[in-house]
């Protein structure tokens, strides 16, 4: 077998592979309990609402469209492709292996096993050139943008799986209460969340991190100033889309 055709297999197969555990982890709840209800266990918040885990089915439709993309004939040979196959196989183990240790409650294992995750993702966004690099319509809606909207959620789920752990390991927080720290990782992720919008014009990123931070605001309502801190650092973030949209335009329509 070539070796383009084996990275093409090996790329559906992790896919389909990962979307399976993922859905008997919901069909089937391991351990007899789903990610929300474990989620839901912590008084932290830096959560968002129940409706905001949806993206989760945006995001498995993402994948199997690039996994598909990739498997086309045409795109055996693609360099960039071949680059990003390891990094996307080890976080799809990653993604598999995060689940089952969170619904048997080894929380501690989660956090290394989601920065495991969180990198590959980096890994594949810095060598695709998200923001950098123009390509076709087609690659842009089944390779961009699924890793896009993917690395968007994994950033927001590394800093909710952190706080997560530290609740269940009794962390005081070094004396800030809980809304304190809530309003300090809001600010940090909307300041990432800037320099990727100004640096890459990436829409798909940033609306994930507005999504987010609504769901928090929704989530929290009862905690009026992390719901504050949550609306008004979502609309902050969203603003520059103003132009960067029309940029994100102008280089598709360059690229045809």
């Amino acid at each position: 077998m070539k070796k383009g055709v084996l990275r093409q297999v090996v790329v559906l197969l992790a896919t389909l592979a990962t979307i399976t555990v993922n859905a008997l982890a919901n069909i089937a709840p391991f351990n007899g309990q789903t990610t929300g209800e474990i989620s839901d266990r912590f008084p932290v918040f830096f959560v968002p609402a129940g409706y905001v885990f949806s993206i989760w089915g945006l995001i498995y439709l993402g994948l199997l469209a690039f996994a598909t993309y990739q498997a086309l004939p045409a795109r055996m040979d693609d360099e960039r492709l071949g680059a990003i196959a390891p990094w996307y196989v080890l976080g799809c183990v990653a993604n598999a292996v995060w689940i089952v240790l969170w619904h048997y409650e080894y929380l501690t294992l989660t956090v290394p096993v989601m920065l495991v995750l969180l990198v590959s993702l980096i890994a594949i966004y810095l060598r695709l050139g998200i923001g950098r690099r123009r390509v076709t319509l087609a690659q842009q809606l089944a390779v961009h943008l699924p890793f896009s909207i993917y690395l968007g959620w994994i950033t927001v789920a590394t800093v909710a799986n952190v706080t997560d752990l530290l609740s269940s390991l009794g962390w005081s927080g070094w004396g800030i209460s809980g809304q304190t720290w809530a309003g300090i990782m809001l600010f940090v992720a909307a300041a990432i969340t800037y320099a990727v919008n100004l640096a890459r014009a990436d829409v798909g990123f940033v609306l994930v991190i507005v999504w987010a931070f609504v769901g928090i605001g929704v989530k929290q309502a009862s905690v009026p100033s992390v719901a504050l801190a949550a609306r008004s650092l979502a609309l902050v973030v969203a603003l520059p889309l103003i132009y960067t949209v029309p940029r994100m335009r102008r280089r598709l329509l360059k690229t045809g």
